[in-house]
């Protein structure tokens, strides 16, 4: 059974999560709307600003960087071996968005992997 201050920090770890996976999408809808694809170099040029401040690409940095905050109050109130595993369920959620949202390829391998990240996510959480 959860304690009480365990699933606080799960639902701070599951908000960070969320944050993130949306941003990821938010980031990627806006990419996508750029006539090419950036580069190493354009990060450091004056073209990287018309990146970030599209519209999309925007959001999604905000979406991060309160995740980024809220990841300051789970780090402050558990182990970082427990809470930092649990991140990767936001890879699952990514991967399967991805595929329904932008039509991106999604293999057996693929699949396969998410299958052991979720089993690996479980172990963690049933420790507990």
């Amino acid at each position: 059974m959860l304690k009480g201050k365990q699933m606080s920090v799960l639902l701070i770890v599951l908000t960070c999560v969320i944050l993130g996976v949306f941003g990821q999408l938010l980031m990627k809808k806006g990419l996508n709307t750029l006539p090419n694809a950036i580069s190493i170099r354009d990060l450091f040029s004056k073209e990287v600003f018309s990146v970030i401040f599209q519209r999309y690409v925007f959001i999604g940095i905000v979406l991060y960087i309160l995740a980024s905050l809220l990841w300051l109050v789970a780090l402050s109130q558990e182990e970082l071996s427990f809470i930092y595993p649990l991140i990767a369920i936001g890879y699952v959620f990514t991967a399967i968005l991805g595929k329904f949202l932008f039509h991106e390829n999604l293999t057996m391998f693929r699949f396969f992997g998410i299958l052991l990240i979720c089993g690996g996510v479980y172990l963690i959480v049933l420790k507990i």
